[in-house]
């Protein structure tokens, strides 16, 4: 006789090691990117989130019973560590790292009772606690490094994130001010911070030196943030392929980035200072949460229409707060507030059952 149990059922781990590896994989373009555009630190920080994460899962693990190397091994934390890390400013103090990967890995995954069954995505949990409590270093993004006469070295990054300064002894602030006056600010920031002081035009936001003009026939609107754009451009091609790959469904993505995209062009239509649509795709975190973050399989919608209305109420949201909220990037907040959604968003989107006819019929 087998021994039967109620579903769900496990199987062995190997699969979702496998999809973890190969969305790690899909991210090393953007990673190679961040890297060239801002500097060495990405490259810290995401070593001291894998390493810490690593050793948390084993402590979690152990204090649970489990077998520790089975539930390390399927690679869920690792890349939960690496989307903090590429998320978070690369010269951001070593401690803001440690202590939101263990917001991400204990508070989002593993008081849930482990992978598969967190109600939020672990990652967006540490970063939202990360923004919260500590908003100066996690707003303290500095410019593409191509602006500046000399970039910061390996050896300066290392020393900005563990004491603060460069081997010079300036410190983040000091560095960006010598950029024209321009302090950490990222393209939506900046943005922001325009129209609360005043904004009249595009025209006069375009002259910022963080920004590039993309199409010189169109130069009032058609300005894109140096590095941000170039870095949201590796994470669509990291999309893509995970689609092409089978690893994620096109639906998310696709409702997210076009319902943003829709609402995006009427604002810019209707309004003398707001940026164009493409301007807004490119900013900020916009293809890392479409294609790497809201499509999380554990806690996003799981069916067919329900990633469409899913995808849709992230790329609404994300409209929302970026226009009419206090904060400019807003990706980790949309996608949290969706998560909650989800089990009303499946109750009401399941296939009917073959043989079933709906209600009233």
């Amino acid at each position: 006789m087998f021994k039967l149990t109620s579903s769900p059922h496990t199987h062995s781990g190997a699969l979702t090691a496998n999809v973890m590896l190969w969305v790690m994989l899909a991210m090393l373009p953007a990673l190679g990117a961040q890297v060239y555009y801002f500097g060495y630190g990405v490259l810290i920080q995401a070593f001291l989130a894998l390493s810490f994460a690593f050793l948390l899962e084993l402590a979690v693990t152990k204090l649970r019973q489990k077998k520790a190397f089975f539930y390390v091994g399927d690679f869920s934390g690792s890349l939960t560590a690496l989307i903090l890390a590429m998320a978070i400013p690369p010269y951001a103090p070593y401690w803001v790292i440690l202590i939101g990967t263990f917001c991400a890995i204990l508070i989002g995954k593993h008081v849930y009772g482990g992978l598969g069954q967190n109600l939020f995505n672990p990652a967006m949990v540490g970063y939202v606690i990360l923004l919260v409590s500590f908003p100066v270093p996690m707003t303290s993004w500095m410019p593409a490094t191509q602006l500046f006469a000399q970039a910061p070295s390996f050896a300066d990054a290392w020393h900005l994130i563990f004491t603060g300064q460069t081997l010079a002894g300036l410190d983040l602030h000091q560095l960006s001010a010598s950029i024209d006056g321009l302090t950490q600010a990222t393209p939506l920031n900046a943005l922001n911070t325009s129209i609360s002081k005043g904004l009249q035009s595009m025209a006069e936001f375009n002259q910022l030196p963080i920004l590039q003009n993309s199409l010189p026939f169109a130069y009032e609107h058609w300005f894109v943030g140096i590095g941000w754009a170039q870095v949201n451009l590796c994470f669509l091609m990291g999309g893509l392929f995970l689609i092409f790959k089978r690893i994620i469904h096109w639906q998310i993505p696709f409702a997210l980035l076009a319902t943003f995209f829709v609402l995006c062009t009427l604002q810019w239509l209707s309004s003398d200072i707001a940026p164009n649509p493409f301007w807004q795709l490119l900013s900020g975190a916009t293809m890392f949460g479409a294609f790497f973050i809201a499509t999380d399989p554990v806690t996003a919608s799981i069916t067919p229409k329900g990633k469409l209305f899913f995808g849709a109420l992230i790329g609404f949201l994300l409209y929302l707060i970026r226009y009419f909220g206090g904060y400019p990037d807003a990706m980790a907040f949309a996608v949290l507030l969706a998560n909650i959604c989800v089990p009303l968003i499946d109750h009401y989107t399941r296939p009917r059952v073959a043989g079933h006819f709906r209600k009233g019929k």
